[in-house]
């Protein structure tokens, strides 16, 4: 039998923040890890579905409810990002697990002007974790784990064109984008190999949340909406199986920086296990610059060498 949640270690002492806890994955995730002690920040971007993830967590676990909090972050808009950081009272943060995304949405742009799902997806990640680094390494024990894709194989970055203005393909954005979280984890890994901090990656294969059917709701496309429904009803496996490789690359020993963990079968379903990983995701200069352009379309520097 394969890693469970059963086998994550005791958290008791910890803090963990997980972008986009409101729902799948991400609530998943925040309620394992108040199962095993973690005190949980639950960031969340809507504050009347983030009460109700929140009021659910206690509901299951009536004992994590001195251990569970709701805190506003919307992750397309970086004012945003600076005031969850900036409001966060925590000295230490152990665990940042960025989970938050969006999948597949019809062109749109950020609060701050760029490509939504490349902002969101990578943008957002990259200013909040930089903004919150200092509190990380006062852990004696950090971990960054950020939330990619199988999908990311769909397209590498185009350093020249980060917010697809000159064409847009929804699958090849959100692959781009995914592409984005794994050069960002492998510059993240480098950056800081002399520190205690894990920086690792992870993805629930094919699992049953709302993301799927995000996109064919805004547009009104029913029939398309219906179709990914029953898809997740028949082919994926639940939020529960899905959210098992992160909580892996967040809590497991040995895990080691620049990992890549997803589901064991085909990268779609099963216990957790090293994922495929396209070779681009590996590319130090594409790494570098992407982190560059980061740090300027954001406007957070990380203060660390590269």
């Amino acid at each position: 039998m394969g890693w469970t949640a059963r086998n994550i270690p005791d958290q008791s002492g910890r803090t963990a923040v997980v972008t986009g806890a409101n729902s799948g994955l991400g609530f998943v995730t925040a309620r394992e890890l108040a199962r095993r002690g973690a005190r949980v920040v639950l960031a969340c971007r809507d504050e009347e579905r983030g009460r109700w993830a929140r009021d659910r967590l206690v509901r299951e676990l009536p004992e994590a409810g001195p251990r569970a909090e709701l805190r506003l972050l919307d992750l397309g808009d970086l004012a945003s990002v600076s005031a969850f950081a900036k409001e966060l009272p925590d000295e230490r943060v152990d665990l940042l697990v960025n989970n938050a995304g969006v999948m597949a949405l019809p062109y749109g742009r950020t609060a701050d002007g760029f490509e939504r799902q490349f902002g969101v997806n990578h943008l957002g990640h990259f200013a909040l974790t930089g903004l919150l680094l200092d509190r990380l390494l006062a852990s004696p024990a950090p971990r960054v784990v950020t939330v990619s894709s199988a999908l990311h194989l769909l397209g590498n970055i185009d350093i020249t064109d980060l917010n697809s203005e000159r064409s847009y393909r929804r699958w090849v954005a959100y692959g781009r984008s995914k592409t984005a979280n794994l050069l960002f984890t492998h510059e993240l890994a480098g950056r800081l190999a002399d520190t205690p901090l894990i920086a690792a990656a992870a993805h629930p294969g094919y699992a049953a949340t709302n993301l799927q059917s995000a996109s064919a709701r805004m547009e009104g496309r029913r029939a398309a909406e219906r179709v990914m429904r029953l898809g997740n009803r028949l082919i994926a496996q639940s939020a529960e199986a899905g959210a098992l490789p992160t909580l892996y690359a967040a809590t497991a020993p040995g895990v080691g920086a620049d990992s890549f963990t997803g589901p064991r079968l085909a990268s779609w379903r099963g216990a957790p296990a090293p994922s495929l990983r396209a070779p681009w995701t590996l590319n130090d200069a594409a790494a570098q610059r992407l982190w560059a352009a980061s740090e300027e379309l954001t406007g957070v520097a990380y203060g660390v060498p590269s």
